[in-house]
């Protein structure tokens, strides 16, 4: 029996890698597709492991049909992970989350990942990577930093530097 997928969208691939930690995805899931406009959103600035596989749609998103709100590689991921049933989609925007669980997709985001690494003791502690993020614009809301280092078990404590809502 073949296990279910994991898709991703661009914003997480992008954010790990920036924090070098885009393994951890690996380590967690195996292999993770994605679909042709989140391989054309990363291509820039990521070069994709193997383990990251672009993976086609059977059936092409049309531009008005999952939202007007998400983009091309959102749209791609939702689409992607409803014809490939995945197990998971991994989201960071709000709007796309939101349809995502509308559609009983199971999510998670950039920091769920970094949490997840932490639990399976991939990561001795989240807060110098959500630190990371935040030096690379991945917005944040105070609450949520909050939020996931309590989680993690790790003192919220000291005020992060310059955070913003996601």
């Amino acid at each position: 029996m073949t296990p279910t997928p994991v898709v991703s969208n661009a914003s997480p691939v992008i954010a790990l890698e920036q924090i070098d930690h885009l393994q951890l995805l690996q380590h967690l899931f195996g292999t993770v597709l994605i679909p042709p406009a989140v391989a054309y959103e990363v291509a820039p600035t990521v070069t994709l492991p193997a383990w990251i596989e672009q993976q086609e749609l059977e059936q092409p998103v049309g531009p008005r049909i999952l939202g007007a709100s998400l983009g091309s590689g959102e749209s791609e991921a939702i689409a992607l992970a409803l014809e490939t049933q995945a197990q998971l989609v991994i989201l960071d925007e709000r709007p796309a989350r939101r349809l995502a669980q509308a559609l009983y997709l199971p999510t998670i985001g950039t920091l769920g990942i970094l949490l997840a690494a932490k639990r399976r003791q991939l990561l001795v502690s989240i807060r110098p990577h959500l630190d990371t993020l935040l030096q690379y614009d991945f917005r944040i809301a105070s609450s949520l930093y909050d939020e996931v280092l309590r989680a993690a078990d790790e003192d919220p404590g000291a005020e992060a530097p310059h955070r913003r809502a996601r």
